[in-house]
């Protein structure tokens, strides 16, 4: 078996556009969201997300294609998971220890004339 039945070939189209979706979203999160504490749960997410939907779809190709269950790729998915809330968790950690504020200071009135 070389090719791809059609049912297989669009989910996996629509799991691989889903994980673009998603990891755009959480990229864009780093532009909208205003402090540093915020910014970090945005790309964590989109990427987790994102990874999901790409190892899922890697491993339908791969199953389909080989006749039987793969499962390699999860490994790499497992790993993923489990250092980016981490590598987060230390980032807010070490932002505190710098004294960086969880709320930016708010507008003045004459921050609004200049």
């Amino acid at each position: 078996m070389n090719e791809l039945p059609l049912w297989a070939a669009v989910l996996v189209s629509l799991l691989l556009i889903l994980a673009g979706l998603v990891t755009l979203i959480g990229s864009l999160g780093l532009l909208r969201l205003r402090t540093f504490y915020d910014r970090m749960h945005a790309p964590t997410l989109g990427m987790t997300l994102g990874t999901f939907c790409v190892v899922l779809a890697a491993t339908l190709v791969a199953s389909l294609l080989q006749g039987r269950p793969i499962f390699h790729e999860w490994l790499i998915c497992l790993f993923l998971f489990m250092t980016a809330p981490v590598t987060a968790i230390l980032l807010m950690q070490s932002a505190i220890r710098r004294g960086i504020a969880p709320v930016p200071p708010s507008k003045t009135a004459d921050d609004d004339h200049r």
